[in-house]
This record gives structure tokens, C-alpha cells and sequence, in this order.
């Protein structure tokens, strides 16, 4: 297998972090599928992109050219017209373990016979859906931060079965994309980073339920005491989104079966009321239509 940037990918799934993980690329100028079975998702995605891209342009931060970096993005409804041709297929649906596992059977069955399947999931290990996938030492976990193009570290995972040489392929194209790759070492639920920062996650939302502190207090003290992050716990979480924080929680409560690790139901209680942070205008903080969404 060849490995050049000029080889198509694909991104399932147009939401939050589909559609910046398509920009990351098309930035690089790899060829980008950008994938959503709902048009008015797809349609918001690639709004959203032009958007981050003129900001990024304005700011010196992307070369001048958005019609030309654009280009490199291809909207799609049809999941075979997006993996025609890809090498790579990055799933970036939302954190809903049947839904994956549906979604990764019916990948592997249109998937041509040397495409890597690689998962975005935030909590779920690739192992999660390997069964259903065709081709296991195909499948890996490959772990984008919002805002790439700030944030580009990426982590990589094996399902138990992927071939060595697949996870250095994507590897080297990562690192030929001016990301930073780091391979974990083994299984890890949460991975690397993530598994952290779950505990950073649910010490704040622990204390916040125990009426210590507020959520503005806790960020406060954060910015204070960690100087250099602009973003508190609870301000970082609204960015991620709230019920993308409550599926993953939930996820971890379920692998660990303890009843301290059960998310908190003040924050059920806000997902339900739909207060999911940034994209809905309403979490910790409210947020007005100017502020930065990505």
C-alpha cells in the first residue's frame, strides 16, 4: 500500500467533530469525503467549515484561499460514494455503542478490500465492534481533539487484532499531516489523554453535586491555578457537549459497575432540559449566537 496525502479519505459523520477533523485535512490538502446520512447535518457541516476557515484565514492562521481549501472537501449522503475510492474511513458518529456497531457492520460490507476502519470514539475501545467488522486487523481507534488544528495530537489504538503495520501506516500519514500521533501501548479505556481527564471530569462534576463549589467557581480556581488553559472543567465541557459527556460517563460507569463512577443527575437533569452547552446555547454557561462554536 502506497501512502501519500494525494489518496482520498473519508469522514463519517458531519457533526462537531467530523466536520473539523475534514477541515484538519483539507488544510493539508488530502482529499476529504465528508459523509452524513442527514443533509441538513452535512449541509451545517460544511457551513461550519467555512466559517472556522475564513476565521482561521482572517486570523493568519490558514493560507488565503478558502474556495481552494474547500475543494478538498467533498459533501456525500450515499456511504458507498464516500468510501469509493478511500483508503482511510474515520467514523466520527455519535457515542452510542449499538449505533457504531450497526454502523461498522454495514462499513465493512460496502468497504472496499483495503480500507482502514478507524473509530473517533471518545470511550468505546475498537474492540467494542470488531466482531461486526469484516476485516478486524483493519480497525483501530483514532482519537481526535476539537479543534485540531490547535489540539494535534491524536491517539491511536489497537481493537486486539489490528496489523502492526496498519497502525504505522496511519501513523506516518498523521505525522506527514503535521499532527503528533501517540500509539497507546495495550487496551485502555479512555485511552490516553482522555482517561485523565475522566478523572479530572468527574471530581468536578462531584464537587459541584455536593454543593461545594459552582461550576464558575471550579473554573475560576482552574484558571487561576493552571494558568496557561483558558478553559475551566465545566466551560471545556460545554465545548464537548454535554450529552457527549453524559454518554461517555455513562459508558465508564457501565465498564466499571461502581456507583461512584455514575454521572451525576443534575447533569442528566440538563441534557434532558437540552441544555447541552455551546451548540445549544445553554450548559454551565449561556452562550450567544457570536460565540465561538467550534
Amino acid at each position: 500500500m502506497t501512502d501519500t496525502r494525494t489518496e482520498p479519505i473519508a469522514v463519517l459523520g458531519a457533526g462537531t467533530l467530523g466536520w473539523q477533523i475534514a477541515l484538519t485535512f483539507a488544510l493539508c490538502g488530502v482529499p476529504v469525503r465528508l459523509y452524513d446520512v442527514a443533509p441538513d447535518a452535512l449541509a451545517r457541516g460544511m457551513a461550519l467549515l467555512r466559517t472556522e476557515l475564513e476565521s482561521r484565514i482572517a486570523a493568519g492562521e490558514a493560507p488565503p484561499d478558502t474556495d481552494g481549501t474547500i475543494r478538498h472537501v467533498t459533501p456525500y449522503t450515499s456511504l458507498a460514494d464516500a468510501l469509493d475510492g478511500a483508503w482511510l474511513a474515520i467514523e466520527a458518529i455519535p457515542e452510542r455503542l449499538e449505533l457504531k456497531r450497526d454502523f461498522f457492520a454495514e462499513l465493512s460490507a460496502l468497504a472496499g478490500p483495503e480500507v482502514v476502519f478507524a473509530s473517533n470514539s471518545s470511550s468505546y475501545k475498537s474492540r467494542a465492534f470488531a466482531d461486526v467488522t469484516r476485516h478486524p486487523e483493519r480497525l483501530l481507534n483514532m482519537h481526535f481533539y476539537g479543534r485540531p488544528w490547535r489540539r494535534p495530537a491524536v491517539e491511536l489504538m489497537t481493537c486486539g487484532q489490528t496489523d502492526p503495520a496498519v497502525i504505522e501506516r496511519v501513523r506516518n500519514f498523521l505525522l506527514s499531516s503535521g499532527l503528533r500521533p501517540f500509539v497507546c501501548r495495550g487496551e485502555s479505556t479512555g485511552f490516553l489523554f482522555n482517561r485523565i481527564w475522566h478523572a479530572v471530569k468527574q471530581e468536578s462534576l462531584r464537587v459541584v453535586a455536593e454543593g461545594h463549589a459552582t461550576p464558575a467557581e471550579i473554573d475560576e480556581l482552574w484558571r487561576i491555578v493552571m494558568g496557561a488553559d483558558p478553559d475551566g472543567p465545566f466551560a471545556r465541557m460545554d465545548r464537548v457537549g454535554l450529552d457527549v459527556v453524559l454518554d461517555i460517563e455513562r459508558q465508564y460507569a457501565a465498564e466499571s459497575g461502581l456507583e461512584r463512577d455514575r454521572p451525576p443527575r443534575f447533569l442528566e437533569a440538563m441534557v434532558a432540559r437540552d441544555e447541552l452547552g455551546v451548540k445549544t446555547g445553554r450548559g454551565f454557561y449561556e452562550y450567544g449566537e457570536h460565540d465561538d462554536r467550534a
